[in-house]
Protein backbone atom coordinates (compact mmCIF):
# COMPACT_ATOMS: atom_id res chain seq x y z
CA UNK A 1 0.00 0.00 0.00
CA UNK A 2 2.41 2.62 -1.25
CA UNK A 3 -0.09 5.43 -0.85
CA UNK A 4 0.06 5.08 2.93
CA UNK A 5 3.65 6.19 3.28
CA UNK A 6 3.07 9.08 0.92
CA UNK A 7 0.09 10.40 2.85
CA UNK A 8 0.80 9.41 6.40
CA UNK A 9 1.59 12.96 7.44
CA UNK A 10 0.16 14.63 4.36
CA UNK A 11 -3.29 15.93 3.61
CA UNK A 12 -5.26 12.67 3.36
CA UNK A 13 -8.41 14.32 4.65
CA UNK A 14 -8.17 17.09 2.10
CA UNK A 15 -7.41 14.60 -0.66
CA UNK A 16 -10.73 12.76 -0.45
CA UNK A 17 -12.79 15.33 1.47
CA UNK A 18 -16.32 14.82 2.82
CA UNK A 19 -17.20 12.35 5.58
CA UNK A 20 -14.42 9.97 4.53
CA UNK A 21 -11.86 12.75 4.72
CA UNK A 22 -13.06 13.72 8.18
CA UNK A 23 -12.72 10.15 9.44
CA UNK A 24 -9.30 9.73 7.83
CA UNK A 25 -8.06 12.97 9.37
CA UNK A 26 -9.32 12.01 12.82
CA UNK A 27 -7.75 8.56 12.54
CA UNK A 28 -4.39 10.05 11.56
CA UNK A 29 -4.58 12.32 14.57
CA UNK A 30 -4.50 9.25 16.82
CA UNK A 31 -1.87 7.34 14.88
CA UNK A 32 1.61 6.22 15.89
CA UNK A 33 3.59 9.45 15.94
CA UNK A 34 6.87 7.66 16.63
CA UNK A 35 6.99 6.70 12.94
CA UNK A 36 6.79 10.28 11.71
CA UNK A 37 10.33 10.38 10.31
CA UNK A 38 9.91 7.12 8.44
CA UNK A 39 6.70 8.20 6.71
CA UNK A 40 7.72 11.80 6.18
CA UNK A 41 10.61 10.62 4.00
CA UNK A 42 8.13 8.93 1.65
CA UNK A 43 5.71 11.83 1.43
CA UNK A 44 5.13 12.98 -2.14
CA UNK A 45 2.29 13.56 -4.58
CA UNK A 46 0.08 10.63 -5.48
CA UNK A 47 -1.80 9.82 -8.64
CA UNK A 48 -5.46 9.17 -9.42
CA UNK A 49 -5.19 5.40 -8.90
CA UNK A 50 -3.64 5.83 -5.48
CA UNK A 51 -6.34 8.32 -4.54
CA UNK A 52 -8.92 5.63 -5.32
CA UNK A 53 -6.97 3.19 -3.15
CA UNK A 54 -7.12 5.65 -0.27
CA UNK A 55 -10.87 6.04 -0.69
CA UNK A 56 -11.45 2.27 -0.87
CA UNK A 57 -9.36 1.66 2.24
CA UNK A 58 -10.96 4.38 4.35
CA UNK A 59 -14.50 3.57 3.17
CA UNK A 60 -14.07 -0.12 3.91
CA UNK A 61 -13.03 0.31 7.51
CA UNK A 62 -15.40 3.22 8.10
CA UNK A 63 -18.40 1.17 6.97
CA UNK A 64 -17.16 -1.87 8.88
CA UNK A 65 -17.10 0.28 12.01
CA UNK A 66 -20.68 1.40 11.49
CA UNK A 67 -21.84 -2.08 10.48
CA UNK A 68 -20.33 -3.69 13.56
CA UNK A 69 -22.27 -1.34 15.83
CA UNK A 70 -25.53 -1.18 13.89
CA UNK A 71 -27.22 -3.82 16.03
CA UNK A 72 -26.41 -1.82 19.16
CA UNK A 73 -23.19 -3.47 20.29
CA UNK A 74 -19.81 -4.40 18.82
CA UNK A 75 -19.34 -8.08 19.64
CA UNK A 76 -16.04 -9.85 20.27
CA UNK A 77 -16.73 -12.00 17.22
CA UNK A 78 -17.08 -8.92 15.00
CA UNK A 79 -13.88 -7.39 16.37
CA UNK A 80 -12.06 -10.67 15.81
CA UNK A 81 -13.42 -10.91 12.25
CA UNK A 82 -12.25 -7.38 11.43
CA UNK A 83 -8.87 -8.15 12.98
CA UNK A 84 -8.55 -11.31 10.87
CA UNK A 85 -9.49 -9.34 7.78
CA UNK A 86 -6.87 -6.68 8.58
CA UNK A 87 -4.17 -9.31 9.07
CA UNK A 88 -5.15 -11.03 5.82
CA UNK A 89 -4.12 -7.91 3.90
CA UNK A 90 -0.59 -7.06 2.85
CA UNK A 91 -0.01 -4.30 5.39
CA UNK A 92 2.67 -3.42 7.89
CA UNK A 93 1.98 -2.69 11.55
CA UNK A 94 1.48 1.04 10.97
CA UNK A 95 -1.10 0.46 8.27
CA UNK A 96 -2.94 -2.07 10.42
CA UNK A 97 -3.04 0.42 13.27
CA UNK A 98 -4.43 3.08 10.94
CA UNK A 99 -7.15 0.67 9.75
CA UNK A 100 -8.20 0.05 13.34
CA UNK A 101 -8.27 3.79 14.04
CA UNK A 102 -10.54 4.39 11.04
CA UNK A 103 -12.81 1.59 12.29
CA UNK A 104 -12.98 3.10 15.79
CA UNK A 105 -13.43 6.69 14.65
CA UNK A 106 -16.21 5.80 12.23
CA UNK A 107 -18.28 3.59 14.53
CA UNK A 108 -18.83 6.46 16.98
CA UNK A 109 -19.00 9.27 14.42
CA UNK A 110 -21.99 11.40 13.40
CA UNK A 111 -21.84 10.04 9.86
CA UNK A 112 -24.01 7.17 8.63
CA UNK A 113 -23.24 4.13 6.51
CA UNK A 114 -25.18 5.82 3.73
CA UNK A 115 -22.92 8.89 3.90
CA UNK A 116 -19.81 6.77 3.43
CA UNK A 117 -21.38 4.58 0.73
CA UNK A 118 -22.64 7.52 -1.34
CA UNK A 119 -19.28 9.24 -1.26
CA UNK A 120 -17.48 6.06 -2.27
CA UNK A 121 -19.95 5.41 -5.10
CA UNK A 122 -19.13 8.86 -6.44
CA UNK A 123 -15.51 7.76 -6.63
CA UNK A 124 -15.97 4.16 -7.85
CA UNK A 125 -18.97 4.68 -10.15
CA UNK A 126 -18.44 2.78 -13.38
CA UNK A 127 -16.42 0.05 -11.65
CA UNK A 128 -19.04 -2.64 -10.86
CA UNK A 129 -16.43 -5.27 -9.97
CA UNK A 130 -14.98 -2.98 -7.31
CA UNK A 131 -18.41 -2.20 -5.87
CA UNK A 132 -19.49 -5.85 -5.82
CA UNK A 133 -16.25 -7.00 -4.19
CA UNK A 134 -16.72 -4.27 -1.59
CA UNK A 135 -20.17 -5.62 -0.70
CA UNK A 136 -18.74 -9.14 -0.59
CA UNK A 137 -16.32 -8.13 2.16
CA UNK A 138 -19.12 -6.48 4.13
CA UNK A 139 -21.13 -9.72 4.00
CA UNK A 140 -18.11 -11.59 5.32
CA UNK A 141 -17.91 -9.32 8.35
CA UNK A 142 -21.68 -9.34 8.91
CA UNK A 143 -21.53 -13.14 9.05
CA UNK A 144 -18.88 -13.09 11.80
CA UNK A 145 -21.38 -13.71 14.59
CA UNK A 146 -23.38 -16.15 12.42
CA UNK A 147 -26.51 -14.02 12.82
CA UNK A 148 -27.77 -11.78 10.03
CA UNK A 149 -29.41 -9.14 12.16
CA UNK A 150 -32.32 -7.34 10.42
CA UNK A 151 -30.53 -4.01 10.96
CA UNK A 152 -27.45 -5.41 9.22
CA UNK A 153 -29.46 -6.67 6.27
CA UNK A 154 -31.25 -3.33 5.99
CA UNK A 155 -27.89 -1.52 5.92
CA UNK A 156 -26.47 -3.83 3.25
CA UNK A 157 -29.64 -3.43 1.20
CA UNK A 158 -29.17 0.34 1.29
CA UNK A 159 -25.57 -0.04 0.18
CA UNK A 160 -26.75 -2.37 -2.59
CA UNK A 161 -29.11 0.33 -3.83
CA UNK A 162 -26.52 3.08 -3.55
CA UNK A 163 -24.02 0.94 -5.50
CA UNK A 164 -26.68 -0.09 -8.07
CA UNK A 165 -26.04 -3.79 -7.47
CA UNK A 166 -28.76 -6.16 -8.68
CA UNK A 167 -31.02 -8.18 -6.37
CA UNK A 168 -29.65 -11.37 -7.91
CA UNK A 169 -26.06 -10.43 -7.03
CA UNK A 170 -27.10 -9.41 -3.53
CA UNK A 171 -29.00 -12.64 -2.91
CA UNK A 172 -26.11 -14.73 -4.25
CA UNK A 173 -23.74 -13.05 -1.79
CA UNK A 174 -26.21 -13.53 1.03
CA UNK A 175 -26.53 -17.24 0.24
CA UNK A 176 -22.75 -17.59 0.18
CA UNK A 177 -22.36 -16.42 3.76
CA UNK A 178 -25.68 -17.28 5.38
CA UNK A 179 -27.00 -20.23 3.38
CA UNK A 180 -30.49 -18.82 3.93
CA UNK A 181 -30.11 -19.83 7.57
CA UNK A 182 -33.21 -17.93 8.64
CA UNK A 183 -35.31 -20.47 6.74
CA UNK A 184 -33.85 -23.30 8.83
CA UNK A 185 -34.73 -21.51 12.05
CA UNK A 186 -38.26 -20.98 10.79
CA UNK A 187 -38.64 -24.73 10.11
CA UNK A 188 -37.89 -25.37 13.80
CA UNK A 189 -40.21 -22.55 14.91
CA UNK A 190 -37.21 -20.59 16.20
CA UNK A 191 -35.25 -17.47 15.36
CA UNK A 192 -31.49 -16.85 15.09
CA UNK A 193 -31.65 -15.46 18.63
CA UNK A 194 -33.20 -18.59 20.13
CA UNK A 195 -31.08 -20.45 22.65
CA UNK A 196 -29.49 -23.78 21.81
CA UNK A 197 -31.70 -25.42 24.43
CA UNK A 198 -34.85 -24.02 22.80
CA UNK A 199 -33.71 -25.22 19.37
CA UNK A 200 -33.03 -28.73 20.66
CA UNK A 201 -36.38 -28.83 22.45
CA UNK A 202 -38.32 -27.72 19.39
CA UNK A 203 -36.46 -30.21 17.25
CA UNK A 204 -37.30 -33.14 19.53
CA UNK A 205 -40.97 -32.17 19.64
CA UNK A 206 -41.24 -31.73 15.87
CA UNK A 207 -39.44 -35.01 15.15
CA UNK A 208 -41.85 -36.78 17.47
CA UNK A 209 -44.90 -35.14 15.90
CA UNK A 210 -43.88 -35.83 12.30
CA UNK A 211 -42.14 -39.18 12.66
CA UNK A 212 -43.49 -41.58 9.95
CA UNK A 213 -44.42 -44.25 12.51
CA UNK A 214 -46.47 -41.75 14.47
CA UNK A 215 -48.22 -40.54 11.34
CA UNK A 216 -49.07 -44.11 10.29
CA UNK A 217 -50.47 -44.86 13.73
CA UNK A 218 -52.89 -41.95 13.38
CA UNK A 219 -54.43 -43.52 10.25
CA UNK A 220 -54.21 -40.24 8.34
CA UNK A 221 -54.85 -39.95 4.57
CA UNK A 222 -51.99 -40.87 2.25
CA UNK A 223 -51.73 -37.28 0.98
CA UNK A 224 -50.99 -36.08 4.49
CA UNK A 225 -48.46 -38.86 5.04
CA UNK A 226 -46.51 -37.65 2.02
CA UNK A 227 -46.54 -34.13 3.41
CA UNK A 228 -45.47 -35.36 6.84
CA UNK A 229 -42.58 -37.34 5.38
CA UNK A 230 -41.36 -34.27 3.53
CA UNK A 231 -41.76 -32.16 6.65
CA UNK A 232 -39.81 -34.73 8.66
CA UNK A 233 -36.88 -34.50 6.23
CA UNK A 234 -36.98 -30.69 6.34
CA UNK A 235 -36.87 -30.74 10.14
CA UNK A 236 -33.83 -33.03 10.13
CA UNK A 237 -32.05 -30.93 7.50
CA UNK A 238 -32.78 -27.68 9.34
CA UNK A 239 -31.51 -29.04 12.64
CA UNK A 240 -28.32 -30.35 11.04
CA UNK A 241 -27.62 -27.00 9.34
CA UNK A 242 -28.14 -25.06 12.57
CA UNK A 243 -26.11 -27.61 14.54
CA UNK A 244 -23.20 -27.15 12.14
CA UNK A 245 -23.54 -23.38 12.22
CA UNK A 246 -23.57 -23.21 16.02
CA UNK A 247 -21.12 -26.07 16.49
CA UNK A 248 -23.07 -28.01 19.12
Amino acid sequence: MGWFGKLMFGSMGLLIGGPLGAIAGAALGHHLVDRADEYAQGHRRIGHAEKNQVAYFVTMFAILGKLAKIDGVVTNEEIAAVDRFIHSLNMDDGERQFAKQVFNEAKDSQYSIDDFAMQFYGIAEGQPAVLTSFLDVLFRIAAADRIFDPAEESALRRIQNIFHISDEQFNNLKATYFDDVDRYYEVLNCTPRSSTEEIKGNYKKLVKDFHPDRIVSKGLPEEFMDFAAKRFREIQEAYEKIRQERNF
